[in-house]
């Protein structure tokens, strides 16, 4: 089965915030797919999807961002799912907002969600795919700028990367990832 992973926090107050691209790909994969995430285990919202390609979980951690290993790693134990089954989607400070790139493994790059992971599951070689926020504006302090909204502006280009991702972690399912990082970065 592959598990894939939108991090995110949970709560109303978080919904469509740069923190939660990982959730509103999720959810868009969801929509696409005309599922719901309605089961609950291990801290987390998932639902199984019965693809052409074979079993997909897609999985949204409510442990909170910093705290996400808490939920992935027992999900991957208790549905026996290798780390190479495995893509995370999350934002990046570092690249443009809307901008995607498409990586086998990697350092934390001072993100808490995936340091929790790397912590949780022993090993920074897993697949990920991080969605540009760009950086605060001057004065803005980063905890403030993660946790706002997209401004209108930026919610045409955010919603073309959600739709970008999509593409990727469906092509992802019958295609090697490398091939996907080719045709997506």
């Amino acid at each position: 089965m592959k598990l894939i992973i939108g991090l995110g926090n949970p709560g109303k107050n978080y919904d469509r915030t740069r923190h939660n691209i990982g959730f509103m790909c999720i959810d868009a994969l969801a929509e696409k797919w005309n599922v719901t995430l309605s089961e609950s285990k291990f801290k987390g919202m998932y639902t199984v999807v019965h693809r052409p390609e074979g079993k997909v979980m897609l999985l949204k951690p409510l442990t909170y961002m910093n705290l996400s290993g808490e939920c992935v790693r027992p999900i991957m134990d208790y549905f026996d799912i290798d780390v190479e089954d495995i893509i995370v989607i999350y934002d990046d400070l570092d690249l443009e907002t809307g901008k995607l790139r498409l990586r086998q493994k990697g350092s934390a790059g001072g993100h808490n969600g995936i340091k929790s992971l790397i912590q949780h599951i022993g090993t920074q070689e897993f697949k990920r795919i991080r969605v540009g926020i760009s950086r605060p504006p001057v004065g803005m302090k980063v905890p403030d700028y993660v946790l706002s909204k997209f401004s209108k502006e930026e919610e045409p280009v955010i919603e073309q990367a959600i739709e970008k991702v999509v593409q990727a972690c469906e092509a992802s399912l019958s295609k090697k990832f490398i091939d996907v990082m080719n045709e997506f970065n």
